[in-house]
């Protein structure tokens, strides 16, 4: 347990004159907007494993100059969640990082296996998740969250060579290079920006125009108290109040007292700001994007055209040895196909782009013959 400035400075200058270092975060997560992090893991092999504790170093940025080194490789299993921690906790950028879910996708394996499924494939160990609800903030660590928490760091190395090796070819080695830089970019992991958080609300795609205009007001107003609180979204006004507020567009604190599911003490508290975004949303001249799972009309001329995408797409990923679902999802190649057949608005995919294009070019060139 690295526990003092020295000894954290000491352990990173080892690691920076590596080649590679597994990471992982515990953290507790329940009744506060930002995640509270209670422990790192970090591996220089599967011998030399060290948790740093953050609840009593105050200065974790050689741990920031480590994330943010090109030089070495940072291997995370589900790295995205992990990286915003870091990144926040260090003030430092990560750089160079190996997702090992990621990787798995280009080798044929499930593109969402848990990282106890991922070990169990490549090395036949078993990894014992009893620790999954534990809290991470009390001290001391008992012996089994020790364990648990040196096992989710343990393994990565090894794992990452085994992905590597197991990737057919050059071409497909390049493809999951080029997802892996795309970690490189802080907004690759960190969510929506306020003005788009909307698009998170189930059921926002039921929307008409102005609905989704006065649902973002709401949203952005709601993620701005949320984040000043230190509190949980639903915590200051759930989902499903901000989607009834704004598909009945109500403009009085009387009716949402009694349209809605609000509380009497958050509607006291919040009513006059919660119409205030409702009136900010009826004036906007602003054009409101549509959320991705929306349901999407598609004409008999979209199906067929559907259809021989995701044959395509099945065939491809077999003979490549690749799982099919990180080419795209259901809504992605629904819309893919009614941009190409001009009935609906172009928008840029990332199927349209890097190594998604090349992988359906096919398509592509069919689409554009037809």
């Amino acid at each position: 347990m690295i526990t003092t400035q020295t000894e954290l400075q000491e352990l990173i200058e080892r690691a920076r004159r590596t080649d590679a270092v597994a990471l992982d975060t515990e953290f507790v997560w329940e009744r506060t907007y930002y995640p509270r992090l209670g422990l790192i893991q970090l591996a220089l092999s599967d011998e030399d494993c060290f948790l740093i504790d953050p609840l009593v170093l105050q200065d974790l940025s050689p741990l920031g100059e480590l994330l943010a080194d090109p030089n070495v490789v940072k291997i995370l299993h589900d790295a995205p969640q992990d990286l915003v921690i870091l990144s926040r906790a260090t003030g430092s950028t990560p750089k160079n990082i190996f997702d090992t879910r990621l990787a798995a996708g280009f080798t044929g394996l499930s593109a969402t296996l848990s990282l106890s499924n991922l070990i169990k494939i490549l090395l036949d160990i078993d990894l014992k998740k009893t620790e999954t609800r534990t809290n991470w903030l009390n001290r001391p660590l008992a012996a089994e969250q020790i364990d648990y928490a040196l096992d989710d760091v343990r393994y990565l190395r090894a794992a990452r060579i085994l992905l590597l090796s197991s990737i057919i070819g050059p071409e497909i080695k390049s493809w999951l290079q080029e997802e892996l830089e795309l970690l490189n970019d802080p907004a690759t992991y960190m969510g929506h920006s306020d003005d788009e958080r909307y698009l998170r609300i189930k059921d926002a795609g039921s929307l008409n125009q102005q609905g989704l205009s006065i649902l973002r007001e709401l949203a952005v107003w709601r993620e701005e108290e949320a984040r000043s609180l230190n509190r949980p979204r639903g915590h200051v006004v759930p989902d499903n109040v901000l989607l009834g507020i704004a598909r009945k567009q109500l403009q009085s604190l009387a009716e949402i007292r009694t349209d809605t599911a609000l509380s009497s003490r958050a509607a006291d508290r919040y009513g006059d700001k919660l119409i205030s975004a409702v009136q900010r949303g009826l004036n906007s001249q602003e054009s409101v994007k549509l959320p991705m799972n929306r349901a999407i009309k598609m004409t008999k001329k979209d199906k067929e055209a559907l259809a021989r995408l995701n044959q395509l797409v099945q065939l491809k990923s077999e003979v490549q040895g690749i799982d099919p679902t990180i080419i795209g999802n259901g809504s992605e190649f629904k819309l893919l196909v009614k941009i190409l057949n001009k009935s609906s608005e172009s928008k840029m995919l990332r199927q349209m782009e890097g190594w998604r294009k090349t992988f359906l070019k096919d398509f592509f060139r069919q689409a554009a013959i037809r």
